[in-house]
């Protein structure tokens, strides 16, 4: 009897199953993606299980135990944790690479700073009462007119200022000139980030004007290569300057950075259409402060043994499995990674799939708002960001488990993806955050509290963690990676374009 060819489809895949599916088996046409990509999906998942994960975070906790208690980039503990993931990833058959990731070990003032406003009115400003250095500012001395970006002034009654934060702000700035930007809305690193895309030849930010928002304060901005001097004066200070067009300023910083290397770890399939890449990840770093086990070893773990069973199968689109460095330092691993691909190689990644705190012990299932039907805080993500939440949310469904949108907030590796123009969508249980009273009844749990009470603190060990959130979670993965793997008929094909100008704010970074 003839079969059907779906029916040889399914016949094919049970029997390269039983022969462990050897890399050479040739998947069928693509017109048949969308069958082949739900059978491998379903087989995935069903090969990924929540007691393989907690293995991987048992093995991250010994590591932090024997390191001093933790995995944060440049440490011994970080290394050990390269180690370990890279070497189940070559001894699962993957290409297997690192690429350096820099990073600020330190950072001083060398002299005090110098904010003086050379005309109209000669005035010379005092540190700290009237500004501050931005820690991790560069060095510099520059003399030259100020133009302030679209401020709110006078400020309204509570906080609304959005200068610096969009396109229209630096439509007509002129090269050469110093930013003055009140703080508002967006991180203070995506205002420097649009200022020196703009010709900034320095940044002077000064506070909004609210009750309780007027003084000059000191904060890490989370970013040393700017090259120019970065201060914070008072609002009375910036309005001041604000206030006379055409008003001259000198502003000198000197500063020292010392800076150290830490690695990403990439590992790609040998199969598949290497023009077509799937992109999963997870950054393997934990802050100082603590061995990280739900930040971020649970998508750490959830990340890896999907990749090792994976490995199993054949695949027709590359799947590259990134575990990202320096993500607590200010998504450093994956924003220096992106940076340094050309343009071609930025476009053969068709999306990117992220996953950064996916067991916290009071959970919610939350899923990167692609389409932006929430309407909160950020933009949808790029063209198929839509596609993969919806995708996302099928498994969800299937399971009758509730989920939720979480934004674009840009504190974890998507950000870098997306502001190239690449879709991303993920999975995010919450972090500091309060669970609402509709969540707890939504997941269960406790209304009131923090999705993650140990968030970026000693006590995020391996009892930190949801094993139920862990287990759902991880098959979403898999279903995701498996789905994407075979088949991305549902992401649009992006036009071949450099970066699209997008930027988010970091998640070391201050926010205003």
């Amino acid at each position: 009897m003839r079969l059907s060819l779906r029916q040889r489809v399914v016949r094919a895949v049970t029997l390269a199953t039983a022969l462990a599916l050897p890399l050479a088996f040739a998947p069928p046409a693509a017109a048949q993606s969308g069958p082949v990509a739900d059978i491998f999906a379903k087989l995935l998942e069903k090969s990924v299980t929540g007691a393989n994960v907690k293995k991987h975070l048992n093995a991250l906790q010994s590591i932090a135990d024997a390191n001093g208690g933790n995995r944060a980039a440049g440490t011994p503990g970080y290394d050990a944790s390269v180690a370990y993931v890279a070497g189940k990833l070559r001894k699962a058959g993957y290409r297997v690479s690192t690429t350096d990731v820099q990073f600020p070990k330190s950072w001083e003032e060398l002299s005090p700073p110098v904010l003086e406003q050379v005309a109209p009115t000669p005035t010379t400003y005092a540190t700290p009462a009237d500004f501050v250095t931005v820690i991790s500012s560069g060095s510099g001395d520059v003399t030259a007119e100020v133009q302030v970006v679209d401020p709110t002034l006078p400020p309204t009654p509570t906080p609304s200022s959005t200068a610096g934060c969009e396109a229209a702000d630096w439509a007509g700035f002129v090269p050469g000139r110093i930013a003055l930007i009140q703080r508002g809305t967006c991180s203070y690193a995506q205002k420097a980030d649009n200022a020196k895309a703009a010709g900034a030849a320095a940044v002077i930010f000064f506070n909004e004007g609210q009750p309780g928002r007027t003084d000059a304060y000191a904060f890490d901005i989370a970013e040393w290569r700017y090259g120019f001097p970065v201060v914070f004066t008072s609002f009375a200070v910036g309005s001041d300057l604000a206030d006379s067009p055409g008003t001259r300023v000198r502003v000198r910083t000197d500063t020292k950075v010392e800076l150290g290397t830490t690695r990403n770890v990439i590992a790609e399939t040998r199969g598949g259409d290497r023009d077509d890449v799937v992109m999963v990840g997870a950054h393997l770093d934990s802050v100082h402060e603590g061995p990280g086990i739900n930040d971020n070893g649970s998508g750490t773990a959830a990340v890896l043994e999907v990749a090792l069973r994976l490995s199993h199968f054949p695949v027709r689109n590359k799947v590259r499995f990134a575990f990202w460095g320096a993500e607590e330092l200010g998504i450093l691993g994956s924003e220096q990674y992106v940076a340094e691909l050309s343009p071609a190689e930025r476009d053969r990644i068709r999306l990117y799939l992220n996953f950064d705190m996916v067991a916290s012990p009071n959970h919610a299932y939350k899923l990167y708002d692609g389409d932006n039907s929430d309407n909160v805080g950020s933009p949808a993500g790029p063209e198929g960001s839509a596609q993969i939440e919806k995708r996302l949310a099928r498994f969800f469904d299937r399971r009758r488990l509730g989920h939720v949108g979480t934004d674009f907030d840009g504190r974890s590796d998507y950000g870098p993806f997306i502001a190239n123009g690449i879709p991303a969508g993920g999975i995010f249980t919450g972090a500091e955050g309060i669970k609402t009273e509709a969540e707890a009844k939504l997941f269960g749990g406790q209304a009131g509290v923090a999705y993650d009470s140990c968030y970026h603190q000693a006590c995020d060990t391996i009892t930190n963690i949801n094993a139920t959130a862990l287990d759902v979670n991880a098959d979403a993965i898999a279903v995701a990676t498996a789905t994407y793997a075979f088949d991305l008929s549902s992401i649009p094909r992006r036009a071949a374009t450099a970066a699209t100008g997008t930027t988010v704010p970091l998640k070391g970074a201050s926010v205003s």
